[in-house]
């Protein structure tokens, strides 16, 4: 079955939207790609609407961390997915999404790229206050 973009069925106020026309092509939306950890990176080439193309990450062993004290970015591995502010069972299932905790081998970093998105998995390395503020 096709996932549908638009609005919900139903207003704030609890009333009812009435559809005015049918489901358009142009509308239809994806499955997430919900990124696991594992042993190798894994990516997917999807053709997306006007013929670009969109990398999926479906596997993350690897991360580009930014150290914001020294300013040097490195390719490192995942160790864990630490926490997942978007959802508890994310947390359970090692789901990386975008704001995602994990574990590597610099420390706690915080991902900041979209890798359903974008393909890459991007990071910014946490500061020990942060961690605490956490936890």
């Amino acid at each position: 079955m096709a996932r549908w973009q638009r609005l919900s069925k139903r207003k704030i106020s609890g009333g009812r939207y009435h559809l005015y026309r049918k489901k358009k092509l142009r509308e239809l939306g994806g499955y997430p790609a919900e990124t696991k950890i594992a042993e190798y990176d894994k990516r997917k080439e999807q053709r997306i609407r006007g013929g670009s193309l969109k990398y999926r990450l479906i596997f993350a062993h690897y991360a580009n961390v930014y150290d914001p004290k020294s300013g040097v970015s490195k390719r490192v591995e995942i160790i864990d997915l630490e926490h997942n502010p978007a959802s508890r069972d994310f947390t359970r299932r090692r789901i990386v999404t975008k704001g995602a905790i994990i574990k590597t081998e610099l420390g706690l970093a915080r991902v900041t790229s979209r890798p359903g998105q974008h393909g890459i998995v991007n990071a910014v390395l946490i500061k020990e206050e942060e961690q605490k503020r956490k936890k």
